[in-house]
């Protein structure tokens, strides 16, 4: 058995909803990716092109917004279930800070999304420079509505 940890980040409250889940179906422990500033309904307005996700994801993707409060130990764990809401098909940057903070050699990465409708696009390659040493292991796109169950079935597959 491995030590598991289901890390996520929610704008929302829709991807924390499904980390939960995830988290009780795989027996992990639980961490909250939380921005140092909290992004606002303002921020989250893909719409317009000035707002704070829309430059982030699209006129500054090297940007790494900081991370608030203690960063989580993550030697313990042999597999980090990591959660996130897509943004322009891909995974909010702060997830390349999330990874960057870490030696992540020998580690397994499973990736869960959650988004009405966009799937997980290039995540997996926008990911990788950031989790050197790393292998991604799965990805999967949840819509809010996901069942403990459809999860369980998910995460059994996966034979992790």
């Amino acid at each position: 058995m491995t030590n598991k940890l289901v890390a996520y980040f929610s704008a929302s409250g829709t991807t924390k909803n499904i980390a939960e889940k995830m988290a009780k179906v795989a027996g992990a422990d639980i961490y909250e990716i939380e921005a140092e500033e909290k992004y606002t309904d303002a921020d989250l307005d893909w719409t317009n092109p000035e707002s704070r996700t829309s430059i982030e994801m699209n006129k500054n993707r090297d940007f790494r917004p900081p991370i608030a409060g203690n960063v989580v130990d993550i030697s313990q764990y042999d597999t980090l279930i990591i959660g996130f809401p897509i943004w322009w098909y891909v995974a909010p940057t702060i997830i390349n800070t999330f990874l960057e903070q870490y030696d992540l050699n020998g580690k397994k990465i499973v990736l869960f999304a959650t988004s009405g409708s966009s799937d997980m696009g290039n995540t997996i390659k926008e990911l990788k420079p950031s989790a050197s040493g790393a292998e991604f292991v799965a990805e999967k796109r949840f819509a809010s509505s996901t069942s403990q169950n459809e999860i369980f079935e998910w995460f059994e597959s996966l034979n992790i």
